[in-house]
């Protein structure tokens, strides 16, 4: 398997879904987590649960409040002794076109989606300078299969592939490596939100199930086992790409 044994790793969204997928199989391969979110009690949930068998610290806050990103980035690395991991993945899905979404909803989803991934880089690439650090973001396959009502979204999603290679150029001299993994459909709470209630029946899980070659959907470990290699020295020579973890799902044209 491979180890994070003496690394220290910040995951955003981490009190449920992919976050918390991500951050129990850190934990397991030896990294002392931080799990950052805006739902304090999934966070500290959480961190019961790794702390059983390793080290672990919840934090309550806003990925785009630049006080709360801050101080969190500074309390790890005060709690841990350093930073060699971020794994940007907090995200929301606010549906409609352009013409149906508010100014403020539009605001939220990019602050959320992308200006998240800006402010907690931009406070945690300084720590990552000489520690072979690592960054990995999670995009979506919406950043290049757009779909009908997922327009800001969307725009998101696209948007932290961009900035991933914008700062894989920026910052691998440093030392720093930054790659993004888009996931499709994956089952967490977020497959089932307010915003896709369309998919919770028996049909339109066929439906779903019926546009991924492998002939099931994702889970939050597939993608945990893509950040894991992403952020370990295995792939110490990969920067600036993106991983794609659909099930062939977009190789088939969906």
């Amino acid at each position: 398997m491979i180890r994070l044994d003496n690394r220290v790793a910040i995951v955003t969204g981490a009190a449920s879904g992919i976050g918390a997928g991500i951050a129990e199989l850190f934990s397991t391969a030896g990294a002392a987590v931080v799990l950052f979110d805006i739902n304090g009690e999934g966070a500290l949930g959480m961190e019961r649960k790794l702390r059983q068998t390793g080290q672990a610290l919840a934090i309550t806050g806003d990925v785009s409040s630049e006080e709360d990103v801050k101080g969190a980035v500074e309390q790890a690395v005060r709690s841990f002794g350093g930073l060699d991991i971020l794994v940007n993945n907090a995200g929301i899905e606010l549906p409609g076109t352009v013409v149906e979404m508010s100014s403020n909803d539009w605001d939220r989803q990019l602050n959320v989606n992308l200006k998240g991934v800006f402010l907690f880089s931009k406070f945690a690439i300084p720590h990552l300078r000489g520690r072979q650090g690592s960054i990995v973001n999670i995009s979506s396959v919406h950043a290049f299969a757009s779909y009908e009502g997922t327009a800001a979204y969307d725009a998101s999603k696209a948007g932290m592939l961009g900035l991933t290679r914008a700062m894989a150029l920026d910052h691998g001299r440093e030392g720093i490596r930054v790659n993004a993994i888009c996931p499709g459909y994956i089952d967490t709470p977020m497959l089932i939100s307010p915003g896709h209630a369309q998919l919770d029946t028996a049909a339109a899980m066929r439906q779903i199930l019926g546009v991924h070659p492998l002939g099931r959907i994702g889970t939050p470990r597939d993608v945990a086992d893509a950040a894991l290699f992403l952020a370990s020295d295995a792939a110490s020579f990969i920067s600036g790409s993106v991983l794609v973890v659909d099930g062939a799902m977009t190789a088939a044209g969906h």
